[in-house]
């Protein structure tokens, strides 16, 4: 671990603090050794003179300027001698007289003087190292902007800088993103050989935004530019400029475009651009004042009076609705790669990239395992690898097989796998809620094809039954989406038709929240229904403080109140397509629930071939990859 000299002296300096008050008072001037010589009890000082008057006082010693004494005298009760504390009154000359007359062994025992000395010592050794330390501290501080050397240097660019960058990625090491890769390809070769794009009069692209979902290889992309362009490389988040001092930000996006001019043609990499580029003016009144004078200085810099030469700026975000319209015109970015989730072809590139380095089995296949995640991005599907590595190796397997592959999806989907269920009603009813999901999604022809179906709970749910979509879809018809409402309320139907109505459990909470939104979904925004083509809602929510406040309704409550029986119509004749289904097909439910209650799992094809032994199942469209 690297040795953080600024940790170590937030704690020193406070010690030194505590030090100097224990110092002073373990070495401030001290009076005598009265700790060595007290006595067990006090006697007062008119007892003590009436001692003097008998002859029984022996010795006295006296501390503290003689403001105090130990007596030795004689005990009458005990008949032994004895040692007392007596507190003598101030200005008291006839006592010694008395003492000396009374021949008394008297001794004065004056302060000690030794503990000024420590005192003075302490005044001045400790805020000298106080002070040294704070100016040492201030000398070392990198977070105060600046490297070693440099005193509160909050302005200065905290971007990490590498003169040749060594990622160890390169473009072959990206699969499943082809379109943007080409893209990002052509910038660099545009440094490496800008004669090629000058000659014909091209103009080298200012930046170039990446734009997708987490997890998509947006960062990665940025390491293989660096890794295969070999110009100097500056990269930097957006959180990183901006500060809770004025005018901090500004100062940085200064310092590092002033960095990046000096060693131009150059790439700067901003990831997470959105935290310093959003959109300005959203707040109600004021807004984060400091944030958009950073972003006003990034716009200048990017395309501003002086320009830039052979700086490319490559930034990537998740959230490109919330950005500045200025920093996304030509001539800042001049390009926006959409970096989407892979489709099956890019799966098993991605597949192919992160296998690698896995021991796999011969029996597994690449393409089976893509087309089981549809919808993962490439971080999701790494991840799906290494849980069937980790499986592997808790099992003490020498290779992963489609079984730790099977298990991995279904705990990066559904979470860890909890304590089955035992033998019971509530199991019992959990199994006819599941086939009553599946049993639906087999029977209709524009349904997904069931997969598996399991008692076996994961996360928060008892059992699961697992769709794979037939085909790459882009387009959802209103067949499909009908059926999926259908195949959503089969578990609820289930429950109705079997159990009763007094016999519904909350079971179908998530499935009813899920049918209600594809509802209405068909309704406001995709125009399927009796409203007509009619798009009622945006697709998305205001996203900035305040977006709303001025924004009228879209229409009128009449249309509300219309568009509300809609969507109950929709839900209701799903429903009762699925009671019937139930209905239709009470015999083999039954045989299938005896069946998963004993095996706890039945796989798709499986549960299609004992369905077909009872009822007509359809051909569904199997989806085949042009490769």
């Amino acid at each position: 671990m690297k040795f953080s000299w600024r940790i170590l002296l937030l704690w020193t300096i406070p010690a030194l603090v505590i030090g100097f008050f224990l110092w002073q008072g373990a070495f401030s001037p001290a009076v005598g050794d009265l700790s060595q010589n007290t006595a067990s009890t006090r006697m007062n000082y008119g007892r003590f003179l009436d001692y003097i008057e008998k002859g029984r006082v022996t010795s006295v010693d006296l501390y503290d300027g003689g403001q105090t004494a130990i007596v030795e005298a004689t005990d009458p009760d005990l008949n032994k001698t004895n040692r007392w504390r007596v507190d003598l009154p101030a200005n008291s000359p006839e006592l010694i007289t008395k003492l000396r007359e009374a021949d008394i062994d008297l001794d004065t025992h004056p302060a000690r003087q030794d503990g000024a000395i420590w005192g003075i010592l302490g005044n001045l050794i400790f805020p000298i190292l106080l002070i040294g330390g704070l100016f040492f501290l201030f000398r070392r501080s990198s977070n105060m902007g600046g490297g070693p050397g440099q005193a509160m240097n909050f302005g200065k660019s905290r971007a990490r800088f590498q003169m040749e960058a060594k990622t160890g990625i390169l473009f072959d090491d990206v699969a499943g993103i082809q379109e943007a890769k080409e893209e990002l390809q052509e910038v660099v070769t545009f440094l490496k050989q800008p004669e090629r794009f000058t000659a014909v009069g091209a103009r080298i692209p200012k930046g170039v935004l990446l734009v997708g979902p987490p997890g998509t290889g947006k960062t990665l992309l940025a390491k293989a530019i660096a890794g295969e362009a070999g110009v100097p490389f500056f990269s930097i988040s957006g959180s990183e400029f901006v500060e809770m001092f004025v005018g901090v930000g500004a100062s940085r996006v200064r310092d590092l475009f002033k960095k990046a001019k000096e060693n131009a043609p150059c790439l700067i990499f901003i990831d997470e651009i959105d935290a310093v580029g959003r959109q300005r003016g959203a707040g109600i009144g004021g807004g984060n004042d400091e944030r958009e004078q950073t972003l006003n200085q990034l716009l200048t810099e990017m395309d501003g009076f002086e320009g830039n030469t052979g700086i490319i700026i490559i930034a990537a975000t998740n959230r490109p609705d919330v950005l500045d319209s200025a920093l996304l015109r030509p001539g800042r970015f001049d390009r926006q790669v959409i970096v989407d989730a892979p489709d099956l072809k890019g799966r098993i590139g991605i597949l192919e990239v992160h296998a690698r380095n896995k021991k796999l089995a011969s029996e597994i296949s690449i393409e089976a395992i893509a087309r089981r995640t549809p919808g993962f991005t490439g971080a999701d599907l790494a991840n799906l690898l290494n849980e069937a590595a980790i499986l592997t190796a808790r099992r003490r397997k020498e290779a992963i097989t489609m079984l730790e592959i099977n298990d991995a999806v279904d705990r990066v989907v559904a979470g860890m796998e909890g304590t089955p269920l035992v033998d019971s009603k509530s199991k019992r009813l959990i199994a006819y809620h599941e086939v009553g999901h599946a049993i639906v999604g087999t029977v209709l022809k524009d349904h997904d094809q069931v997969q598996k179906v399991t008692l076996i709970p994961r996360g928060q749910a008892q059992g699961l039954t697992w769709f794979t979509p037939s085909e790459e879809q882009g387009l959802i018809t209103r067949a499909q989406l009908k059926a999926r409402i259908t195949g959503a309320l089969g578990g609820r139907a289930a429950e109705e038709e079997i159990f009763g109505h007094s016999e519904v459990t909350t079971g179908a909470g998530g499935d009813l929240q899920q049918v209600t939104g594809m509802a209405r979904q068909m309704v406001t925004r995709f125009g399927m229904s009796d409203l007509g083509p009619l798009s009622l809602e945006s697709q998305q929510g205001e996203v900035f403080l305040g977006g709303g406040l001025t924004n009228r309704a879209e229409y009128s409550e009449e249309v509300a109140s219309r568009i509300d029986e809609q969507v109950r119509r929709i839900v209701e004749h799903c429903h009762d397509d699925a009671k019937r289904i139930m209905r239709e097909n009470r015999v083999v439910i039954d045989r299938l629930v005896d069946l998963l209650i004993e095996r706890e799992t039945i796989d798709g094809e499986e549960f299609r071939q004992i369905v077909a032994e009872y009822t007509h199942v359809p051909e569904k469209e199997q989806y085949v990859p042009v490769l």
